[in-house]
């Protein structure tokens, strides 16, 4: 992967900078932790349970297929974010790239779904076992109040909710690390089986168990995207977004693939598949004394923080496509002061809220990779059809091979998934031609008003 200089830009946007409503908060460091809290807090703290289901002791290798997938299309968007560092993401690259309004808003409108399912989602992990060491109240309320503080820190501005960011993704960080170390105590200490890491269930093809499990692996890495969509709120983006987007995927590849090692190595996979909380379950099992309530909280930290960054990604999404003309005008109005998409933010939330009441978190997590595969798909063939654009700053540019197999990988994912998360994807898509012709009929009824 390169970098590319294209011809000498106007004064002050050699590097992407630009003039916009939003507030240019986001430095480098903060852009890395940003990536990183998003990725980490993106299921493994719930999913390990289910990745053993699939792939038994063997969690390590879709964890490693999972981020040299993701890796191919993390490299169209260093391209695309750095050439065009816009809110919007993937929806703004496929206008540029397609000029053909419906494929943009369903682009948008993928991404938008899968934003919203997987912030359901992680409320409903937040809400579950976890949650449940310290209040035994109902899941579902208790995910819709948790929403609800989301959106507030998330109107507070985009400066407050990376600041937080960086708090909740330390801790996060601290209670992966508290799993490894953890496991490697009960390992000096004669316990464990190490034998475990190798071994798939009796009745399954391990080439295949691990193509299905990287698909709920893959989950675990997603998060990535979201950071095409504060693209507008970094400062120098170019030189900063492609150094955060690949040090924050590798970091976290490297830590959930150690996290892999020690949950087989601590406990049969029939144990952890039966818990809602299988780290905590890991933990447990090490013997090490550690309060369960203090892994529950951070557990908790992790998969708030995997939310909130979920729904900045929604609202800055939903904004950038009403500013390109492909969501209603309301979409894009901004707080005065606070500078943050109100009216998006409101909308967002009280979808995810509506989420809440249907699909458990496996469902839901196979049914947001399903819908941002047909965005990556989308973004990694526009990398090659805006070759021809010049832009007036310098831009990262990734090598040409990387998304035509970033295409292959996609497509590969997408035939491993069941029917029952086609259904789910496919109401979604359904949906969304039918708000598209919606939109499209009522913009036309105004200007007849008007004319």
């Amino acid at each position: 992967m390169t970098s590319e200089t294209r011809e000498t830009a106007p004064s002050g946007t050699e590097d992407g900078d630009g003039d916009t409503p939003l507030r240019k908060k986001i430095t480098g460091p903060l852009l890395f932790l940003f990536i990183l809290g998003d990725v980490l807090g993106a299921g493994i703290y719930a999913l390990m349970g289910v990745l053993a289901g699939e792939v038994g002791g063997a969690l390590w290798a879709p964890l490693a297929l999972a981020l040299v997938l993701a890796l191919l299309t993390a490299g169209s968007y260093a391209e695309l974010v750095t050439k065009y560092p816009k809110a919007g993401g993937a929806a703004v690259f496929a206008q540029r790239a397609f000029k053909a309004p419906i494929v943009s808003f369903l682009v948008g409108f993928c991404m938008l779904a899968a934003g919203v399912t997987s912030a359901a989602g992680l409320a409903i992990a937040f809400a579950g076992e976890y949650l449940q060491t310290f209040l035994p109240v109902p899941t579902i309320p208790a995910a819709l109040v948790f929403l609800l503080l989301v959106a507030a820190l998330n109107a507070r501005g985009i400066s407050e909710s990376v600041k937080s960011n960086v708090v909740m993704t330390v801790i996060e960080v601290s209670g992966l690390v508290i799993v490894v170390v953890v496991v490697g105590l009960m390992l000096g200490g004669g316990g464990g089986d190490v034998s475990r890491i190798g071994q798939f269930p009796t009745d399954a093809s391990p080439a295949l168990a691990v193509l299905g499990g990287a698909i709920v692996a893959y989950y675990s890495f997603v998060g990535f995207e979201t950071s095409a969509n504060v693209a507008e709120e970094v400062r120098r983006p170019s030189k900063v977004y492609p150094k955060a987007l690949f040090g924050a995927l590798l970091t976290a590849g490297v830590v959930y693939i150690l996290v892999g090692l020690a949950s087989s190595i601590a406990l049969p996979a029939d144990e952890l598949g039966e818990s809602s909380g299988p780290l905590l379950a890991v933990v447990a099992a090490s013997g090490v004394p550690i309060p369960d309530w203090l892994f529950s909280l951070i557990a908790l930290i992790a998969v708030a923080n995997g939310a909130l960054l979920t729904m900045i990604m929604t609202s800055r999404l939903s904004y950038g496509m009403a500013t390109e003309g492909l969501l209603p005008s309301p979409l894009a109005k901004v707080l005065p002061k606070r500078r943050t998409p109100w009216v998006a933010i409101v909308c967002t939330t009280i979808l995810a809220m509506l989420l809440t009441l249907v699909g458990d978190l496996a469902t839901l997590a196979s049914a947001v990779v399903l819908l941002l595969l047909f965005s990556f798909i989308s973004t990694n063939v526009a990398v090659l059809v805006l070759r021809r654009d010049r832009v007036a700053h310098e831009h990262f540019r990734v090598w040409t091979f990387v998304p035509v197999l970033g295409v292959l990988s996609c497509i590969l994912l997408l035939t491993q998934q069941e029917p029952i998360v086609w259904a789910f994807g496919g109401g979604f898509l359904v949906l969304g031609v039918v708000l598209y012709f919606a939109t499209v009929l009522g913009r036309r009824m105004r200007d007849r008003r008007r004319a």
